[in-house]
Protein backbone atom coordinates (compact mmCIF):
# COMPACT_ATOMS: atom_id res chain seq x y z
CA UNK A 1 0.00 0.00 0.00
CA UNK A 2 3.02 2.24 0.85
CA UNK A 3 3.80 1.80 -2.43
CA UNK A 4 0.41 2.71 -4.17
CA UNK A 5 0.41 5.63 -2.13
CA UNK A 6 4.16 6.84 -2.90
CA UNK A 7 3.13 6.44 -6.78
CA UNK A 8 -0.35 8.13 -6.47
CA UNK A 9 1.65 11.13 -4.66
CA UNK A 10 4.50 11.40 -7.24
CA UNK A 11 2.39 11.57 -10.44
CA UNK A 12 0.40 14.31 -9.08
CA UNK A 13 3.75 16.66 -7.82
CA UNK A 14 2.86 18.60 -11.25
CA UNK A 15 -1.39 18.93 -11.01
CA UNK A 16 -2.07 20.45 -14.38
CA UNK A 17 0.59 18.67 -16.44
CA UNK A 18 -1.08 14.81 -14.51
CA UNK A 19 -4.76 16.16 -14.97
CA UNK A 20 -4.44 17.24 -18.44
CA UNK A 21 -3.24 13.87 -18.99
CA UNK A 22 -5.42 12.49 -16.97
CA UNK A 23 -8.97 13.89 -19.11
CA UNK A 24 -7.07 12.84 -22.18
CA UNK A 25 -6.83 8.75 -21.18
CA UNK A 26 -10.22 9.44 -19.58
CA UNK A 27 -11.86 10.94 -22.86
CA UNK A 28 -9.79 8.68 -24.70
CA UNK A 29 -11.55 5.21 -23.47
CA UNK A 30 -15.05 6.78 -23.01
CA UNK A 31 -15.01 7.28 -26.95
CA UNK A 32 -13.32 4.01 -27.50
CA UNK A 33 -16.10 2.30 -25.30
CA UNK A 34 -18.74 3.82 -27.11
CA UNK A 35 -17.29 3.63 -30.81
CA UNK A 36 -16.95 -0.09 -30.19
CA UNK A 37 -20.29 -0.56 -28.72
CA UNK A 38 -21.72 1.31 -31.84
CA UNK A 39 -19.68 -0.71 -34.44
CA UNK A 40 -21.08 -3.98 -32.32
CA UNK A 41 -24.48 -2.71 -32.44
CA UNK A 42 -24.30 -1.87 -36.08
CA UNK A 43 -22.75 -5.43 -36.81
CA UNK A 44 -25.43 -7.34 -34.77
CA UNK A 45 -27.94 -4.77 -36.37
CA UNK A 46 -26.67 -6.13 -39.88
CA UNK A 47 -26.59 -9.97 -39.54
CA UNK A 48 -30.32 -8.99 -37.52
CA UNK A 49 -31.50 -7.99 -40.68
CA UNK A 50 -30.11 -10.06 -42.79
CA UNK A 51 -31.20 -13.50 -40.79
CA UNK A 52 -33.88 -12.74 -39.02
CA UNK A 53 -36.54 -10.88 -41.05
CA UNK A 54 -36.06 -12.76 -44.31
CA UNK A 55 -32.89 -14.28 -45.64
CA UNK A 56 -32.50 -17.03 -42.56
CA UNK A 57 -28.80 -18.35 -41.62
CA UNK A 58 -29.37 -20.87 -43.59
CA UNK A 59 -31.14 -21.88 -46.88
CA UNK A 60 -32.07 -24.81 -48.78
CA UNK A 61 -32.40 -24.63 -52.56
CA UNK A 62 -32.79 -27.49 -55.72
CA UNK A 63 -29.96 -28.44 -57.41
CA UNK A 64 -29.69 -24.69 -59.99
CA UNK A 65 -32.44 -22.86 -58.67
CA UNK A 66 -30.12 -19.52 -57.80
CA UNK A 67 -29.12 -19.72 -61.03
CA UNK A 68 -32.43 -19.17 -63.10
CA UNK A 69 -35.14 -19.12 -60.70
CA UNK A 70 -36.88 -21.90 -62.51
CA UNK A 71 -40.19 -22.78 -61.42
CA UNK A 72 -39.31 -26.17 -61.94
CA UNK A 73 -36.47 -26.97 -59.74
CA UNK A 74 -38.04 -27.12 -56.60
CA UNK A 75 -36.89 -28.90 -53.63
CA UNK A 76 -37.05 -33.23 -54.33
CA UNK A 77 -37.83 -33.73 -50.91
CA UNK A 78 -38.33 -30.62 -48.11
CA UNK A 79 -39.79 -32.77 -45.60
CA UNK A 80 -36.48 -34.52 -45.09
CA UNK A 81 -35.26 -30.93 -44.31
CA UNK A 82 -37.96 -29.92 -41.77
CA UNK A 83 -38.06 -32.84 -40.05
CA UNK A 84 -34.13 -32.62 -39.48
CA UNK A 85 -34.86 -29.06 -38.15
CA UNK A 86 -37.53 -29.74 -36.14
CA UNK A 87 -35.32 -32.63 -34.73
CA UNK A 88 -32.40 -29.90 -34.10
CA UNK A 89 -35.06 -27.39 -32.66
CA UNK A 90 -33.97 -24.91 -35.45
CA UNK A 91 -36.85 -22.72 -37.09
CA UNK A 92 -37.25 -23.42 -40.61
CA UNK A 93 -39.41 -21.73 -43.03
CA UNK A 94 -40.62 -23.40 -46.69
CA UNK A 95 -41.28 -21.38 -49.50
CA UNK A 96 -42.40 -21.20 -52.83
CA UNK A 97 -41.56 -19.24 -55.72
CA UNK A 98 -43.41 -18.05 -58.87
CA UNK A 99 -43.70 -15.01 -61.47
CA UNK A 100 -46.35 -13.14 -62.83
CA UNK A 101 -48.50 -9.84 -63.46
CA UNK A 102 -50.62 -7.86 -60.84
CA UNK A 103 -52.15 -4.98 -61.48
CA UNK A 104 -54.23 -2.57 -60.38
CA UNK A 105 -56.58 -0.44 -62.48
CA UNK A 106 -54.70 0.94 -65.34
CA UNK A 107 -51.62 0.17 -63.45
CA UNK A 108 -49.54 -2.91 -63.68
CA UNK A 109 -46.30 -4.73 -62.91
CA UNK A 110 -44.13 -7.76 -62.88
CA UNK A 111 -43.89 -9.58 -59.44
CA UNK A 112 -42.29 -12.49 -57.56
CA UNK A 113 -45.09 -14.21 -55.69
CA UNK A 114 -44.09 -15.99 -52.71
CA UNK A 115 -46.05 -18.66 -51.53
CA UNK A 116 -45.80 -18.97 -47.80
CA UNK A 117 -47.27 -20.75 -44.58
CA UNK A 118 -48.04 -17.29 -42.21
CA UNK A 119 -47.63 -19.19 -39.18
CA UNK A 120 -44.47 -20.40 -39.55
CA UNK A 121 -43.06 -17.35 -41.04
CA UNK A 122 -44.26 -15.26 -37.57
CA UNK A 123 -42.61 -18.49 -35.49
CA UNK A 124 -39.39 -17.98 -37.54
CA UNK A 125 -39.02 -14.65 -38.76
CA UNK A 126 -39.55 -11.22 -38.44
CA UNK A 127 -41.25 -10.46 -41.65
CA UNK A 128 -45.06 -9.97 -39.85
CA UNK A 129 -43.55 -6.99 -37.65
CA UNK A 130 -42.02 -5.08 -41.16
CA UNK A 131 -45.62 -4.02 -41.91
CA UNK A 132 -45.94 -0.06 -43.32
CA UNK A 133 -49.57 -0.17 -43.11
CA UNK A 134 -52.64 -2.83 -42.52
CA UNK A 135 -51.76 -6.81 -42.09
CA UNK A 136 -49.75 -9.68 -42.20
CA UNK A 137 -51.61 -12.80 -43.70
CA UNK A 138 -54.07 -14.94 -41.61
CA UNK A 139 -53.03 -18.55 -40.98
CA UNK A 140 -55.77 -19.60 -42.80
CA UNK A 141 -55.84 -18.99 -46.59
CA UNK A 142 -58.25 -15.60 -47.42
CA UNK A 143 -57.46 -14.66 -51.01
CA UNK A 144 -54.97 -11.81 -49.29
CA UNK A 145 -51.56 -10.62 -50.52
CA UNK A 146 -49.46 -8.39 -48.93
CA UNK A 147 -46.98 -6.07 -51.03
CA UNK A 148 -43.52 -4.68 -51.09
CA UNK A 149 -43.20 -1.18 -50.59
CA UNK A 150 -42.03 -0.15 -53.90
CA UNK A 151 -44.42 -2.43 -55.67
CA UNK A 152 -47.32 -0.99 -54.16
CA UNK A 153 -46.50 2.35 -54.90
CA UNK A 154 -45.94 1.90 -58.71
CA UNK A 155 -49.18 0.58 -58.74
CA UNK A 156 -50.90 3.37 -56.42
CA UNK A 157 -52.22 0.09 -54.44
CA UNK A 158 -53.29 0.86 -50.99
CA UNK A 159 -54.73 -1.80 -48.19
CA UNK A 160 -57.57 -2.92 -49.26
CA UNK A 161 -57.35 -2.59 -53.12
CA UNK A 162 -58.22 -5.49 -55.26
CA UNK A 163 -55.25 -6.74 -57.57
CA UNK A 164 -55.50 -8.79 -60.69
CA UNK A 165 -53.08 -11.53 -60.99
CA UNK A 166 -52.05 -12.95 -64.02
CA UNK A 167 -49.40 -16.41 -63.93
CA UNK A 168 -48.23 -18.70 -66.03
CA UNK A 169 -49.30 -22.00 -64.43
CA UNK A 170 -47.45 -25.80 -63.74
CA UNK A 171 -49.39 -27.19 -66.15
CA UNK A 172 -49.44 -24.17 -69.13
CA UNK A 173 -52.50 -23.29 -68.05
CA UNK A 174 -53.37 -19.31 -67.85
CA UNK A 175 -53.51 -18.63 -63.92
CA UNK A 176 -55.76 -15.64 -63.28
CA UNK A 177 -57.18 -14.06 -59.80
CA UNK A 178 -58.49 -11.55 -57.93
CA UNK A 179 -57.28 -10.46 -54.46
CA UNK A 180 -57.28 -7.81 -51.75
CA UNK A 181 -54.40 -5.82 -50.26
CA UNK A 182 -53.76 -6.85 -46.29
CA UNK A 183 -50.70 -5.33 -45.98
CA UNK A 184 -47.95 -3.66 -47.15
CA UNK A 185 -44.46 -4.10 -45.81
CA UNK A 186 -41.87 -1.33 -44.68
CA UNK A 187 -38.64 -0.95 -46.50
CA UNK A 188 -36.93 -4.54 -46.17
CA UNK A 189 -34.39 -5.08 -49.16
CA UNK A 190 -34.59 -3.64 -52.59
CA UNK A 191 -35.43 -6.88 -53.94
CA UNK A 192 -38.99 -7.37 -51.76
CA UNK A 193 -39.45 -3.59 -52.29
CA UNK A 194 -39.49 -3.92 -55.71
CA UNK A 195 -41.30 -6.95 -56.51
CA UNK A 196 -42.43 -9.33 -53.69
CA UNK A 197 -46.32 -10.72 -53.68
CA UNK A 198 -46.62 -12.23 -50.88
CA UNK A 199 -49.66 -15.30 -50.78
CA UNK A 200 -50.66 -18.17 -48.59
CA UNK A 201 -49.45 -21.27 -49.56
CA UNK A 202 -52.32 -22.82 -50.14
CA UNK A 203 -53.96 -19.82 -52.34
CA UNK A 204 -50.38 -19.91 -54.53
CA UNK A 205 -50.76 -23.46 -54.92
CA UNK A 206 -54.06 -22.88 -56.25
CA UNK A 207 -52.82 -20.18 -58.13
CA UNK A 208 -49.57 -22.05 -59.90
CA UNK A 209 -51.54 -25.15 -59.90
CA UNK A 210 -47.95 -25.48 -58.08
CA UNK A 211 -48.49 -29.19 -56.76
CA UNK A 212 -46.70 -28.33 -53.78
CA UNK A 213 -43.60 -27.71 -54.99
CA UNK A 214 -41.49 -26.00 -52.34
CA UNK A 215 -38.47 -23.97 -53.94
CA UNK A 216 -36.56 -22.67 -50.50
CA UNK A 217 -37.09 -23.66 -47.20
CA UNK A 218 -34.83 -20.85 -44.46
CA UNK A 219 -33.75 -21.62 -41.67
CA UNK A 220 -33.30 -19.46 -38.56
CA UNK A 221 -31.79 -20.58 -34.81
CA UNK A 222 -31.90 -16.65 -33.84
CA UNK A 223 -28.33 -16.67 -33.02
CA UNK A 224 -28.37 -19.67 -30.70
CA UNK A 225 -26.03 -21.93 -33.06
CA UNK A 226 -23.26 -20.91 -35.24
CA UNK A 227 -24.57 -21.02 -38.57
CA UNK A 228 -21.82 -23.39 -39.90
CA UNK A 229 -23.33 -25.66 -37.63
CA UNK A 230 -26.92 -24.93 -38.42
CA UNK A 231 -26.04 -26.34 -42.15
CA UNK A 232 -24.59 -29.29 -41.08
CA UNK A 233 -27.50 -30.46 -38.81
CA UNK A 234 -30.69 -29.46 -41.22
CA UNK A 235 -28.95 -31.40 -44.25
CA UNK A 236 -29.89 -34.74 -44.69
CA UNK A 237 -27.80 -37.57 -45.98
CA UNK A 238 -28.03 -38.06 -49.72
CA UNK A 239 -29.65 -34.90 -50.49
CA UNK A 240 -30.00 -33.54 -54.11
CA UNK A 241 -29.99 -29.97 -52.98
CA UNK A 242 -27.72 -26.62 -52.91
CA UNK A 243 -27.55 -25.51 -49.20
CA UNK A 244 -25.91 -22.28 -48.09
CA UNK A 245 -25.50 -20.05 -44.81
CA UNK A 246 -25.96 -16.50 -45.08
CA UNK A 247 -22.20 -15.36 -45.81
CA UNK A 248 -22.37 -17.19 -48.67
CA UNK A 249 -26.06 -16.20 -49.83
CA UNK A 250 -25.24 -12.31 -49.51
CA UNK A 251 -21.26 -12.24 -49.84
CA UNK A 252 -20.92 -8.59 -50.13
CA UNK A 253 -22.89 -7.97 -47.15
CA UNK A 254 -20.12 -10.56 -45.36
CA UNK A 255 -16.94 -8.67 -46.46
CA UNK A 256 -19.18 -6.04 -44.99
CA UNK A 257 -18.96 -7.26 -41.50
CA UNK A 258 -15.51 -8.33 -42.13
CA UNK A 259 -14.54 -4.40 -42.42
CA UNK A 260 -16.76 -3.39 -39.67
CA UNK A 261 -14.34 -5.34 -37.69
CA UNK A 262 -11.17 -4.32 -39.16
CA UNK A 263 -12.39 -0.73 -38.67
CA UNK A 264 -12.95 -1.34 -35.25
CA UNK A 265 -9.30 -2.39 -34.53
CA UNK A 266 -7.80 0.51 -37.00
CA UNK A 267 -9.78 3.05 -35.13
CA UNK A 268 -8.63 1.55 -31.56
CA UNK A 269 -4.92 1.45 -32.58
CA UNK A 270 -5.02 5.24 -33.06
CA UNK A 271 -6.68 6.32 -30.05
CA UNK A 272 -4.38 3.59 -27.47
CA UNK A 273 -1.39 5.19 -29.93
CA UNK A 274 -2.61 9.01 -28.84
CA UNK A 275 -2.90 7.70 -25.24
CA UNK A 276 0.31 6.02 -24.71
CA UNK A 277 2.17 8.94 -26.24
CA UNK A 278 0.34 11.07 -23.91
CA UNK A 279 1.38 9.48 -21.00
CA UNK A 280 4.92 9.00 -22.66
CA UNK A 281 5.44 12.39 -22.87
CA UNK A 282 3.91 13.15 -18.94
CA UNK A 283 6.57 10.47 -17.82
CA UNK A 284 9.23 12.47 -19.67
CA UNK A 285 8.75 15.56 -18.34
CA UNK A 286 8.23 14.00 -14.98
CA UNK A 287 11.75 12.32 -15.75
CA UNK A 288 13.62 15.34 -16.12
CA UNK A 289 12.25 17.17 -13.21
CA UNK A 290 13.40 14.55 -10.96
CA UNK A 291 16.65 13.58 -12.01
CA UNK A 292 18.48 14.83 -8.87
CA UNK A 293 15.93 12.35 -6.56
CA UNK A 294 16.97 9.76 -9.02
CA UNK A 295 20.39 9.98 -8.63
CA UNK A 296 20.27 10.45 -5.06
CA UNK A 297 18.59 7.02 -5.42
CA UNK A 298 21.15 5.75 -7.28
CA UNK A 299 23.24 6.84 -4.94
CA UNK A 300 21.95 5.41 -1.87
CA UNK A 301 21.66 1.83 -3.57
CA UNK A 302 18.56 1.53 -5.14
CA UNK A 303 18.73 -0.68 -8.55
CA UNK A 304 17.84 0.38 -12.04
CA UNK A 305 14.77 -2.50 -11.78
CA UNK A 306 13.42 -0.68 -9.10
CA UNK A 307 13.44 2.68 -10.25
CA UNK A 308 11.37 1.12 -13.65
CA UNK A 309 9.54 -0.50 -11.22
CA UNK A 310 8.52 2.34 -9.73
CA UNK A 311 7.71 4.70 -12.64
CA UNK A 312 6.12 1.42 -14.55
CA UNK A 313 3.73 1.90 -11.44
CA UNK A 314 3.20 5.46 -11.18
CA UNK A 315 1.68 5.33 -15.31
CA UNK A 316 -0.23 2.09 -14.26
CA UNK A 317 -2.01 3.98 -11.47
CA UNK A 318 -2.35 6.70 -13.50
CA UNK A 319 -3.78 5.24 -16.38
CA UNK A 320 -5.92 2.92 -14.40
CA UNK A 321 -7.94 6.08 -12.82
CA UNK A 322 -8.06 7.36 -15.82
CA UNK A 323 -9.49 4.08 -17.71
CA UNK A 324 -11.92 3.84 -14.59
CA UNK A 325 -13.76 7.13 -15.00
CA UNK A 326 -13.66 6.55 -18.77
CA UNK A 327 -15.45 3.26 -18.22
CA UNK A 328 -17.80 4.86 -16.32
CA UNK A 329 -18.93 7.87 -19.15
CA UNK A 330 -18.30 5.34 -21.92
CA UNK A 331 -21.21 3.16 -20.32
CA UNK A 332 -23.68 6.05 -19.83
CA UNK A 333 -22.82 7.10 -23.20
CA UNK A 334 -23.25 3.55 -24.51
CA UNK A 335 -27.05 3.56 -22.54
CA UNK A 336 -27.70 6.32 -24.35
CA UNK A 337 -26.87 5.63 -27.47
CA UNK A 338 -28.61 2.22 -27.31
CA UNK A 339 -31.94 3.64 -25.72
CA UNK A 340 -31.91 6.93 -27.97
CA UNK A 341 -29.63 5.95 -31.00
CA UNK A 342 -28.51 8.26 -34.00
CA UNK A 343 -30.81 9.23 -36.60
CA UNK A 344 -29.18 8.25 -40.22
CA UNK A 345 -31.90 9.40 -41.70
CA UNK A 346 -30.91 13.09 -41.07
CA UNK A 347 -28.04 12.67 -44.05
CA UNK A 348 -28.35 8.98 -45.73
CA UNK A 349 -32.49 8.36 -46.05
CA UNK A 350 -33.06 4.69 -46.18
CA UNK A 351 -30.32 2.47 -46.57
CA UNK A 352 -29.88 -0.66 -48.34
CA UNK A 353 -27.05 -2.75 -49.34
CA UNK A 354 -26.59 -6.33 -50.80
CA UNK A 355 -30.49 -6.24 -51.13
CA UNK A 356 -30.87 -6.18 -47.01
CA UNK A 357 -32.38 -2.91 -45.67
CA UNK A 358 -31.80 -1.11 -42.40
CA UNK A 359 -32.92 0.49 -39.83
CA UNK A 360 -32.09 4.45 -39.61
CA UNK A 361 -32.01 4.52 -36.27
CA UNK A 362 -28.29 3.11 -35.27
CA UNK A 363 -28.18 2.07 -32.08
CA UNK A 364 -25.20 0.83 -29.66
CA UNK A 365 -25.07 -2.71 -28.39
CA UNK A 366 -24.05 -3.17 -24.93
CA UNK A 367 -21.51 -6.43 -24.35
CA UNK A 368 -19.21 -7.08 -21.76
CA UNK A 369 -15.92 -7.05 -24.09
CA UNK A 370 -17.26 -3.65 -25.61
CA UNK A 371 -16.55 -2.47 -22.18
CA UNK A 372 -13.44 -4.05 -20.93
CA UNK A 373 -11.71 -4.80 -23.67
CA UNK A 374 -10.79 -0.83 -24.59
CA UNK A 375 -10.14 -0.50 -20.52
CA UNK A 376 -7.77 -3.14 -20.21
CA UNK A 377 -5.84 -2.43 -23.42
CA UNK A 378 -5.45 1.36 -22.28
CA UNK A 379 -4.01 0.20 -18.99
CA UNK A 380 -1.69 -1.64 -20.90
CA UNK A 381 -0.58 0.52 -23.16
CA UNK A 382 0.04 3.15 -21.45
CA UNK A 383 1.88 1.33 -19.05
CA UNK A 384 4.45 -0.09 -21.95
CA UNK A 385 4.80 3.75 -22.75
CA UNK A 386 5.90 4.41 -19.52
CA UNK A 387 8.91 2.36 -20.20
CA UNK A 388 10.84 4.86 -21.96
CA UNK A 389 11.18 7.24 -19.70
CA UNK A 390 11.59 4.76 -17.11
CA UNK A 391 14.78 3.25 -18.68
CA UNK A 392 16.21 6.60 -18.87
CA UNK A 393 16.22 7.35 -15.29
CA UNK A 394 17.74 4.08 -14.11
CA UNK A 395 20.44 4.54 -16.74
CA UNK A 396 21.53 7.98 -15.22
CA UNK A 397 24.72 8.37 -13.84
CA UNK A 398 23.99 9.34 -10.13
CA UNK A 399 27.34 11.73 -9.86
CA UNK A 400 25.80 14.17 -12.95
CA UNK A 401 22.42 13.54 -11.83
CA UNK A 402 22.81 14.96 -8.30
CA UNK A 403 24.33 17.92 -9.75
CA UNK A 404 22.15 18.48 -12.51
CA UNK A 405 20.18 21.88 -12.18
Amino acid sequence: MNVLRHAWRNIWRNKRRTGITLAAVTLNTAILIMVYALMDGMIKHTVHSATNVVIGEVQAHGEGYREDLSFYKSLPDPEAFLEKAAANNIGAAPRSYGFGLVSVGSKSAGALFWGIDPALEREVFDLDENLQSGRFLLEKPEQGIVLGKKLARSLHAKVGSEIIVVVQAADGSLGNELYTVTGILKSVGDYIDRGAAILHQDDFRELFVSGGRIHEIAFNSRGKIPVEEVAAMVTPANQEAEVRTWRELVPMLNDMVRLFDTVIWIFGAIFFLAAGLGVMNTMLMATYERIREFGILKAIGTSPWRIVSNMALEALVLSVTAAAVGLILGLLGTYYLSAVGIDTSLFAGEFSFSGVAFDPIWRAAFSVEAAVVPMVVMCVICTIASLYPAVIAARLDPVRAIHHV
